[in-house]
This record gives structure tokens, C-alpha cells and sequence, in this order.
């Protein structure tokens, strides 16, 4: 969630884009800038960018083994041959 204390106009950070460099290395938080009132990009630390990418892509692991968990309980899951000649079939490849 986005901490509403941290929305500024864009004016601000071109006038003090150094400040507020330090501030969102700092906090690790990211700050809301506006454009004639209305939010207009949200700016963010490459440290804590990289950190919720990294984290986008752990739940997302962990969604896909949860699915394939349950497809196995519910019987639809394939030995690896099997797969492997269905992947072969598909693709044109010969044995």
C-alpha cells in the first residue's frame, strides 16, 4: 500500500531531486509524484524495485506449485515420458 504521506509534486523533486534520491535509498519506500494535483508516476529505489520484482516472481513459483499440487490430487498430472513424447508430438520432433 501506498504511504499517502509521500505524494509531492513533480516540481518539488525536479527542484530537490537529490534529496529526495536519499530519501527513497532511506526508506526503501516509494513516493508518488503529481502532475496539476492528480498522481502521475510513482518513483521508487532500484534496491526496493528489485525486491518486489524478486518477490512478484517467488509468488509466482509458488502459485504455479500450488496449482500443479492440486492438479496431481486430482489426477491430472502425467508421468515424464509421457509428457515428453506429448511435448514431442506437439512439436514436430522425432523419436
Amino acid at each position: 500500500m501506498l504511504d499517502t504521506r509521500n505524494i509531492y509534486p513533480l516540481t518539488d523533486f525536479q527542484r530537490n531531486a537529490k534529496d529526495f534520491i536519499a530519501q527513497l535509498q532511506n526508506s526503501q519506500k516509494p513516493i508518488i509524484l503529481t502532475v496539476n494535483g492528480k498522481a502521475a508516476v510513482v518513483i521508487q529505489d532500484a534496491a526496493a524495485y528489485q525486491d518486489l520484482l524478486d518477490q512478484l516472481e517467488l509468488e509466482r513459483s509458488a502459485s504455479a506449485i500450488r496449482r500443479s499440487i492440486q492438479e496431481a490430487k486430482e489426477g491430472k498430472d502425467i508421468d515424464a515420458a509421457s509428457g515428453l513424447n506429448q511435448l514431442k508430438a506437439k512439436h514436430g520432433i522425432p523419436d
